[in-house]
């Protein structure tokens, strides 16, 4: 089955790469992406049923992806949400723990690690 996955990212050449890159790697069909933290908490609240798994970038144009990661924090156990960013700190990773987060992957070395994750999760999913 294919991961219908939401990313949060507000720059727009590594949003389009990485949805390049999942969707040919690791069986992940985007269903949509946002640019800040209002847009993102609105359509993963607004359509709940819509979506398998959620990207989160902590730094957007507006906002932070912290808020996203707290909207988000209610969802079914189904539904993933994993957080990737330049800045997975020891701290950072602590942080997105406590907000339910499923994983944190760093793009700078870890975008590997993301494509083996929705691959596993693809798989669960079927």
């Amino acid at each position: 089955m294919r991961l219908k996955t939401y990313i949060v990212e507000d720059n727009p050449t590594i949003r389009e790469n990485l949805i390049g890159t999942l969707e040919e790697l690791a069986r992940i069909d985007a269903v949509g992406t946002a640019e800040t933290e209002n847009e993102g908490k609105a359509w993963l609240t607004e359509n709940r049923d819509n979506w398998d798994l959620a990207i989160v970038d902590l730094f957007l144009k507006q906002g932070s992806g912290l808020g996203v990661l707290a909207a988000c924090r209610d969802r079914p156990s189904t539904q993933k949400v994993v957080v990737l960013s330049n800045y997975a700190t020891a701290d950072i990773r602590q942080r997105c723990a406590q907000l339910g987060v499923d994983a944190v992957f760093d793009k700078s070395n870890e975008i590997d690690a993301l494509v083996d994750y929705c691959i596993q999760q693809s798989g669960a999913a079927v």
